[in-house]
Formats: structure tokens, sequence, C-alpha cells
């Protein structure tokens, strides 16, 4: 009979949360203001935006409480940036742990990321008040918004187990994704509104719709700020198009789990 390892035991359940919190604890140590910093960060990114594109070059206008539509994109789009950049280099930080322990090496990827859940979580509740304060009215729909969220993290799940099982034999690959991340950056409808692009063209709308950053980040933004987002279940009308964002994320989850499957046995030799 063969025997089916549990990777969710009690065991590895406290590991991951130690190491969860120690990589928080860590993240903020020294820094003076300490865990301030996951509120400001998203908000001063947010603040130059705001002035730059809105007050200056009028982004916007045709949009409803756009103030919290540009901060619920930023806030989404920091927690995709943090998640895969702490995930991919999550390996080769606790190299030393990795050498002088045996135990299912996911952990220390998910630990990584899940701090970046945890950020999320305190700026969502700063996105909420802000909403509140804007006029935004609350529905049930705003019940729906953890949905996408996972969605996310799922996908930033998968790019961090893939390109960081590869980052632990060729270093490149963490800073070759941060350049990638600020051309994806622009790929995403967070500063423009979709609706800019589709004026321009409807074909390149629905292409930027396909990626699954603008797609939760759109869906996200229907269900808590205002119907009149244009999301990629409301603009592209080919049901199998409409399902490609959730097609990549679902690849991308299970290519990078298997690969990291099979790349871990080598980690503590390679790091």
């Amino acid at each position: 009979m063969v025997k089916i390892p549990r990777v969710w035991d009690r065991k590895n359940m406290i590991l991951l949360k130690e190491l969860t919190k120690t990589d928080f604890k860590l993240r903020y140590q020294g820094s003076v203001l300490g865990y301030l910093w996951a509120i400001l960060r998203p908000l001063l990114m947010f603040a130059i935006l705001y002035v730059v594109f809105s007050q200056i070059l009028k982004f916007g206008d045709d949009i409803p409480h756009y103030p919290v539509y540009l901060l619920t994109g930023t806030v989404l789009w920091s927690f995709f940036s943090e998640c895969t950049g702490q995930g991919i280099q999550a390996m080769v930080m606790r190299g030393d742990l990795i050498r002088k322990v045996s135990f299912p090496k996911y952990i220390v990827v998910v630990s990584s990321t899940l701090t970046a859940v945890i950020n999320l979580c305190i700026n969502i509740l700063v996105v909420v008040i802000f909403a509140l304060i804007s006029g935004v009215s609350p529905s049930l729909s705003w019940l729906i918004v953890p949905m996408f969220i996972v969605e996310l993290y799922a996908l930033s799940l998968g790019i961090s187990f893939l390109l960081g099982a590869i980052n632990v034999k060729y270093r490149d690959v963490a800073s070759i994704w941060e350049v990638l991340t600020q051309a994806l950056f622009y790929t995403a409808p967070i500063i423009y509104p979709i609706s800019m692009a589709a004026a321009m063209s409807p074909t390149a709308a629905k292409i930027l719709l396909l990626n699954p950053i603008s797609q939760v980040i759109q869906d996200v933004r229907y269900n808590l700020i205002t119907k009149e987002t244009v999301t990629t279940w409301n603009y592209i009308d080919n049901i199998w198009w409409k399902a490609v964002p959730i097609i990549i994320i679902v690849v991308l989850l299970v290519v990078g789990a298997l690969y990291f499957r099979k790349k871990s046995k080598y980690f503590a030799e390679e790091v």
C-alpha cells in the first residue's frame, strides 16, 4: 500500500506559522516607522500617481470615485509585486535553514508570500475606509472581493514557485523579474482606465483584459467601487476567451508547483 505524505501536518503548519511571523518582523526590524511602512508604501505610491496622472494629466475624469479606483489598483499591484519579489528570493534568503534542517521546501516560499498577504489585509482595510469616506456605498458585492484576492495570490504563488526554483541556480532571475514587473505595471489598467485603451483600439483593450492581473484588478473595482468598471467578463464576448486569465493562473500554479517539487531535492546543494 502506497503511503501518501501529509503535506499539511501539524509540524509543517507550526513551521509555516513561525517562518511567516519571523519574515514579517524582520521585514521592518530597525525601521523607525516599523509596521507603518506596510500602509505607507502603497499610500505614498498612490499619492504620487494621483498627483501626476489625475491632477496634471487629467486621467480618470470620467470614472466615479477615481481616487479610490486608483488606490485599489495600486494596493493590488503592490501586493503582486511584493509577493512575487519575496517568493522568488525566498529559497536563497533561507539558504542556511535549508542546508541544516530537513523539511518541505515549499514552506519557505509560502511563508514569504504570506507576509505580503498580511500587508494586503491591512491595506485593503485602508481602501475600504477610504472608499466609505469618498462616498462609495457598501454592497453585498464587497463579499466577493476576497475571491479575487485569492486568485491573485494563486498567480503570485505559481510565479514564485517557478521562478524561485530557477533562481536558486541562476541568481539573475530575481533581477530580471524586477525589471519585468516594472514593464508589467504599464500593461495593467492601474493608472489609466481601460476605456482609454478601448477608445484607441478595442482589440488592444481585450488583450489587456486577458492579463490575469488586469482581470483581478478590474473585478475588484467592479465589485468594490462602481459597476461602470470595464471587466473581462462584460467586455469580451467569447466565453472561451473570458476563461483565459483563469487558465493562465491554473497552468502557472500547477507547472510552478510541479517544477519546484522536482528541483527541491537539489536546493540544499545549490543555495
